[in-house]
């Protein structure tokens, strides 16, 4: 599917992007992680008009995908574009109407969590946010999704690496709490799930209990 040599044009912490055309990119796990599940609920969620990539082929760990254009909320965020208080309230939003649309098993009380919702992985087109990055995505309790996120603001938020947008980041922490479900209930959960995260460091997970008591602080 890609030409002998190919370089990716963008990577994360366990994936990378390669360029097809104009259209359509392919994401590939270097661990060789199978992408059916993730494609399965990407489809499913956008059935519903939520805003995700088309997914055009799944091929074991390749999945292709439309290729978006625009910055990530992250990158909008901190050069202005977006506001601290616009982006946690966008993040809220983007919860609510994935709250909105079923879990596919029909299973009552369970709603699609995408586990993994975070600045990094919106991208700000000019049609609007467009979520990326699903290989989190199970089903679960709405509450459960807002803790996850609220943990992944926090944690950058206290990453002396972040000390410069540490301020932006709490200001957005604070505007999603306050307008997103309580995720109280959860917050152990996901706490403890974030812990089992192979791809943070040492000193990432070393944050944890200070995630926490910044998260309920601002409850």
């Amino acid at each position: 599917m890609l030409p002998p040599g190919a370089e990716p044009f963008a990577s994360g912490r366990d994936a990378d992007v390669y360029a097809l055309d104009d259209d359509w990119v392919l994401r590939r796990y270097r661990n060789g992680h199978p992408v059916g599940d993730e494609a399965e609920y990407m489809r499913w969620v956008g059935k519903y008009d939520y805003p995700v990539p088309a997914v055009r082929q799944v091929d074991g760990a390749d999945l292709v995908i439309q290729r978006l254009t625009g910055p990530t909320l992250a990158e909008a965020a901190v050069t202005g574009r977006l506001a601290p208080a616009e982006l946690g309230e966008l993040h809220a939003d983007l919860h609510r109407r994935l709250q909105a649309i079923p879990a596919p098993s029909g299973t009552k009380g369970l709603v699609v969590v995408h586990g993994d919702l975070h600045p990094e992985n919106v991208i700000l087109t000019s049609d609007g946010p467009v979520v990326i990055d699903w290989c989190n995505a199970t089903e679960g309790p709405a509450a459960y999704d807002v803790a996850m996120t609220a943990i992944i603001f926090a944690q950058v938020a206290l990453d002396p690496a972040y000390a410069e947008i540490s301020p932006l980041l709490r200001e957005a922490l604070r505007s999603y709490l306050a307008h997103s479900i309580d995720p109280t209930p959860q917050l152990p959960a996901a706490l403890a799930e974030r812990g089992r995260n192979t791809t943070l460091t040492a000193e990432e997970l070393a944050l944890l209990p200070a995630q926490d008591q910044l998260i309920r602080s601002l409850l």
